[in-house]
């Protein structure tokens, strides 16, 4: 999300520079409340040096970094040095952190030492347990809530370790010891992989791997209730941090049976075991991308396409090493990541990123007020309909979310508002934003299209059709549209948020009764206060019955949805 530079107080200001084995990666960050938990970022550069790279000779001999890697990897960090004071950030809040390529390297206290000879900076190296834990905690960072085993594949290591976040828990559980460090990371399976190739060894270097991870997951004892909850649920969920496996994300976003896929940013993303485990499908067209510039992958480099193979040979193993994996999330957080949310108070760490994100544009006086009135308009029970379950999808922070940004397009003229309400977590407002299912994203951008009638002009008829495709139920599609009409009610009724003087305007009340053919019926009872014309609403509270003829439902007269009954009253007279 945009954040303004003049609002921030240099205290407040974080600049981390993540020294890792593909890449160099420099940031700046804002932990300023309210926004604290989102983390959000004023400045990012990368640069593509490989520490990794720098080690090894043609022939494939070990060797000290050399100088000329050096002396890059120093211009770097001066340079940075100038961006940090152009922004304002004190001395004290810059740190620099190293992992496995910097820890493991020939001359590393020389190189190490370099760097601070010409910046003045010290460099943190982060023990294997270490790096696995604020690894972890970058996940952690990354949703609001968690529950299943996490690895991250950095370009020399890969650590495993579990994870247990409970969304609006001030405490984020995992192994003592952080994790199980072992030497397969992205650009090191790749040499190890084709060392095995040239030397006829590749089977015993697979069940070597797998022996490592087994032994691993052993070390790490996993907690009853964590396996006990797997079980029940078909197995483990599994989150992926680190450029390896997310490079291997935005290949199976690419091959996504919705196509193409609506949103950008991988953190959040999700696949299923069966769409995770087809390396074959993912090796294709990683090699497509590498012969043909047509071909290419979105956020997928040449050097990442080309480590995809070596990828995919470690998820085989993984696959077979691992208890079973029923579903994989993608994150975006890492060691930046971790390092900034392991300093954030506990009670920071609990909050909904959404709700923060969005707590900036909130009207003053609207929010609470209508999260509540929209609650008010579900019934309290659910219905018979299978797989109707819109109590558990629309939650009250999703709803808070939807408060907050209901008046943010309101400026703008009706050619627009639609769409760019629709592109409001993808490119708009909150397209930045850290911590974010895709879900959630998809939910609320479609919330806020409807909430404007959500009829978008032909150039973005398509994004929101693949949008929609993203809804696992067509019942909570109907839902949707239900809530942006009635949203639309609230925002006309209150045009400038709810004020202490305007809480009577309107009370809402929303129960399942039966129509003459006992079916169920959606009965929602609006109640006007004193002094509202109930008659300037009547085109919003005929919208609202509109979401229930059956021509209005997701598939037709023959698909899903619910038959909806609108009751209002203005000063003791009755209408419907």
């Amino acid at each position: 999300m945009a954040v303004a530079m003049s609002q921030q107080e240099p205290d407040h200001l974080r600049a981390v520079v993540d020294m890792g084995s593909n890449g160099i990666r420099f940031s700046i960050s804002t932990l300023q409340p309210p926004t604290a938990r989102i983390m959000p970022t004023l400045y990012q550069h990368r640069i593509g040096i490989s520490l990794y790279d720098a080690q090894y000779s043609a022939a494939g001999d070990r060797q000290p970094i050399d100088q000329q890697t050096i002396h890059a990897v120093v211009s770097s960090f001066q340079q940075f040095s100038l961006t940090c004071k152009d922004f304002g950030v004190l001395d004290k809040h810059i740190t620099v952190l190293a992992t496995e390529a910097t820890r493991t390297a020939h001359n590393s206290e020389d190189f190490r030492k370099q760097i601070k000879e010409r910046t003045g900076w010290d460099v943190i190296m982060l023990p294997k347990e270490e790096e696995g834990r604020v690894g972890a905690m970058g996940v952690a960072s990354s949703l609001p809530e968690l529950r299943g085993l996490v690895m991250d594949l950095g370009g020399g290591s890969m650590q495993l370790s579990w994870l247990i976040k409970h969304q609006d828990a001030q405490s984020v559980s995992m192994p003592k010891q952080g994790a199980a460090s072992m030497p397969y990371g992205a650009a090191a399976m790749s040499r190890l992989l084709h060392e095995a190739e040239k030397s006829g060894t590749v089977a015993k270097f697979r069940t070597e791997v797998q022996a490592a991870v087994k032994q691993a997951y052993d070390e790490l004892k996993v907690p009853k209730e964590l396996q006990e909850a797997a079980q029940k649920s078909g197995g483990f969920t599994l989150y992926l941090s680190g450029g390896g496996f997310r490079g291997w994300g935005y290949v199976l976003m690419s091959n996504h049976r919705v196509k193409p896929y609506p949103i950008p940013v991988i953190n959040g993303f999700k696949a299923t075991r069966k769409e995770f485990l087809g390396t074959e499908d993912v090796k294709q067209a990683a090699a497509a991308s590498l012969e043909d510039d047509e071909d290419s992958i979105f956020r997928v480099s040449e050097r990442r396409a080309g480590q995809v193979p070596a990828v995919a040979f470690l998820i085989n193993a993984l696959a077979e090493a691992l208890p079973q994996i029923k579903e994989v999330r993608f994150c975006q957080g890492g060691v930046r990541e971790g390092h900034l949310f392991s300093t954030l108070p506990p009670d920071v760490c609990a909050q909904h990123p959404l709700v923060v994100a969005t707590q900036p544009f909130d009207s003053p006086n609207a929010s609470t007020a209508i999260a509540d009135l929209l609650q008010a308009a579900f019934p309290p029970q659910p219905t018979d309909a299978a797989n109707d379950d819109y109590r558990s999808v629309f939650t009250l922070a999703t709803l808070d979310a939807f408060a907050n940004l209901m008046y943010y397009h309101s400026s703008h003229s009706k050619d627009l508002q639609t769409s760019s309400a629709l592109r409001t977590t993808t490119s708009g407002v909150l397209a930045g934003v850290h911590g974010v299912f895709h879900e959630d994203r998809t939910l609320l951008a479609l919330l806020l299209c409807n909430r404007y009638g959500g009829d978008v002009p032909p150039s973005d008829e398509s994004f929101k059709h693949n949008l929609e495709q993203l809804i696992d139920s067509p019942w909570t599609l109907w839902w949707i549209r239900y809530v942006g009409a009635v949203a639309a009610l609230l925002a006309s009724v209150f045009p400038a948020g709810v004020a202490d003087r305007s809480k009577g305007r309107i009370q809402l009340k929303a129960g399942w009764t039966k129509d003459k053919k006992q079916r169920s019926l959606l009965s929602l009872h609006v109640k006007f206060g004193p002094g509202v014309n109930a008659q300037a609403f009547s085109k919003e509270l005929s919208s609202i019955e509109k979401v229930g003829k059956k021509k209005g439902w997701i598939g037709g007269r023959d698909g899903f949805g619910h038959k909806v009954a609108v009751e209002w009253n203005n000063n003791n007279s009755v209408g419907s």
